[in-house]
């Protein structure tokens, strides 16, 4: 198993969490394709989106993979008129994190982070462990609690 920045910062910790790896597809980055990979249902497969408001500037929303994030409801709930997404160009620069292997734990410097309300209805969830081809399998709260997150409805119904 790689020992990412992620796993080494939740083994400090002390959060117990389980690795999963699955097959990277350059063609198919898609999130539904991880967890059909992984097995789990999509709705329990988070991905990591980094977005930027006028005043926080960038922020950290975590969203079930089928999902889209509702640019309104992510900025309402950062406090911010509006949010857009971080260009692509900037996320690895900002976050030390490339597409497909973001993750709300270990990045550069610690950004607000907002995990979407459905996560909490799960034992368990997983998100990117640092790099594509991994995730970490944990419960919702000791994400919530280890990275500071707050729970909001952040996608379009």
């Amino acid at each position: 198993m790689t020992k990412t920045n992620v796993i080494r910062q939740l083994e400090k910790a002390g959060i117990p969490f389980r690795t999963a790896e699955y097959e990277v597809d350059e063609a198919d980055l898609s999130g539904v394709h991880v967890a059909r990979q992984l097995g789990q249902p999509c709705e329990q497969v988070f991905k990591t989106l980094v977005l930027r408001g006028p005043k926080l500037g960038p922020f950290v929303c975590c969203i079930p993979v089928a999902e889209e994030v509702d640019l309104k409801k992510a900025a309402e709930a950062a406090g911010e008129k509006k949010a857009e997404m971080l260009p692509l160009k900037e996320l690895l620069p900002t976050t030390g994190y490339i597409r497909g292997g973001c993750s709300p734990v270990g990045m550069k410097k610690k950004y607000p982070i907002w995990l979407d309300e459905t996560a909490e209805l799960y034992g368990e969830i997983a998100v990117s462990a640092g790099v594509r081809g991994m995730q970490v399998i944990l419960a919702p709260q000791d994400l919530i609690r280890f990275t500071g997150a707050k729970v909001a409805d952040l996608t379009i119904v």
